[in-house]
Parts: C-alpha cells; sequence; structure tokens
C-alpha cells in the first residue's frame, strides 16, 4: 500500500465534493433541517423528541453516505473515471481507503454540525460525551459508505443504485430498534436484528445519550462489519459496466 496514493485519491474525492453544493447541502443542511422539523413535530411530546432524535443521530450518516457513495462510484465508472484510476498504479485496496479517508473527514463534519445543533439550538439532552456520538456517527458514515461501495457494483444506473435504499436499509431501520426495543420483537425478528450493523449503531446511539452502559462491544461489532462490507466492496469493485 503506498500512502501517497491513497492520499491522492482522498484529495481527489474531497476536491469533488468541495465543487459539489447539493452534496455539502446533503451530508450537513439535510440532517440539520430534518432535526428540526422533528423537534416541531413533538413539540408538546419532548421525552419523546429525545428518544427519537437520538437514535436518528445514528441512522443519518449511515444514509446519507450510502446515497452519495453508490451514486458517485456508480458515475465514476460509466463515466470511464474509475477505469483510468485502477488502470494506474492505483489499487483496488487504496482506493476505497482514499474514498474511506475523504468521507470520514466529510462525516466528522457533518457529525459535529449536526450534534451541536441537536444538543444546542433543538436541546437534545446528552448523558454522555458528544465525542463518543460524533465517533459513533462516523462509523456509521463509513458503514454506509461501504454499503453504498458494495451495492454500485450491482447497478448499471444512478436510479437503479438509489433503488437499494430501500431494500438495504429500510429493513434494518424497521428491525434495528429505532422504532421499538428489540428484546421486544418476535424471536425469530429480534435473531436477524443482530446481523444488522445498524442495530449497533442505534445501540452505541442510545447508550450514550443516555448513560447507560458501556458502547465497546457495539464499536467493536460495527469496526467488524465495517471490514467486511469494505472488503465486500473491494472484491466486486469493477472498472466499467458493460
Amino acid at each position: 500500500m503506498n500512502l501517497n496514493r491513497v492520499g491522492a485519491s482522498a484529495k481527489r474525492v474531497l476536491l469533488q465534493l468541495k465543487h459539489d453544493p447539493r452534496s455539502i447541502a446533503l451530508i450537513i443542511l439535510a440532517p440539520c433541517l430534518l432535526m428540526t422539523i422533528l423537534k416541531f413535530v413533538y413539540w408538546s411530546e419532548p421525552q419523546v423528541f429525545q428518544r427519537v432524535a437520538g437514535a436518528l443521530l445514528g441512522v443519518f450518516p449511515m444514509l446519507v453516505m450510502f446515497l452519495i457513495t453508490s451514486v458517485a462510484t456508480l458515475r465514476e465508472r460509466t463515466s470511464g473515471t474509475l477505469e483510468r484510476i485502477l488502470i494506474s498504479p492505483v489499487t483496488k485496496f487504496e482506493f476505497i481507503l482514499g474514498y474511506a479517508i475523504a468521507f470520514g473527514i466529510a462525516s466528522a463534519i457533518q457529525a459535529i454540525f449536526v450534534t451541536t445543533f441537536a444538543i444546542g439550538p433543538l436541546g437534545l439532552g446528552i448523558k454522555g460525551s458528544q465525542g463518543a456520538l460524533i465517533g459513533i456517527a462516523i462509523l456509521d458514515a463509513l458503514l454506509g459508505l461501504s454499503l453504498g461501495l458494495f451495492v454500485s457494483s450491482f447497478a448499471k444506473t444512478e436510479f437503479q443504485a438509489i433503488q437499494f435504499l430501500p431494500v438495504i436499509l429500510l429493513p434494518q431501520l424497521l428491525l434495528s430498534g429505532l422504532l421499538t426495543p428489540r428484546d421486544s420483537m418476535p424471536r425469530i425478528l429480534a435473531g436477524i436484528s443482530n446481523f444488522l450493523p445498524l442495530s449497533y449503531a442505534i445501540d452505541a446511539t442510545k447508550k450514550t445519550l443516555f448513560g447507560q452502559g458501556s458502547i465497546n462491544g457495539d464499536i467493536f461489532t460495527i469496526v467488524l462489519f465495517l471490514f467486511l462490507l469494505l472488503g465486500a466492496g473491494s472484491l466486486t469493485l469493477r472498472r466499467a459496466t458493460h
């Protein structure tokens, strides 16, 4: 692995994001806007807002990065950019690691903005560390990135890439404990939720918000999922769409 090539790959992605105001708005402004709407929806039920908004801090990074990465990777493949990159000395691993670093930086900025906005103006209570919350959000974003890289290999158009969103993320949203505690679900659904990365992201976020125990086990599991998905993404990464 060549660190200079990894750095160059990350710099290229960051420069693309810098010149794409729509992606910047999606990364930073959209979550803040959704949090604001949620605040007014539960204006008369602040306890519900604390529970739902806090859990969504673990969802937004994965959702946003999944959309951006799947579309961006497909666009690079269909335009021939990916093929030109991969016939250069840059390896698939270096390409994916560059993406991970670039979007990790973007997700860190997103997490700082969104958590600060939610804790400050919106009054979201947090008993744990905001730093831990930001770290969890970054890991969630990298999960979304790895899922986006993986599914982009199976799509031929940007519309098809977006169509994977309900297939990949909606079941995780339903079974992650966001809507109802996982231990209150039927046994088979609770068992399935144990194999979904978003379940551990939601658990870690809730524990941090409410100060309910250690998040080390959840973080370890998220990192394990992350490496597995990045490995799968590198194996399925193709140069061009035929």
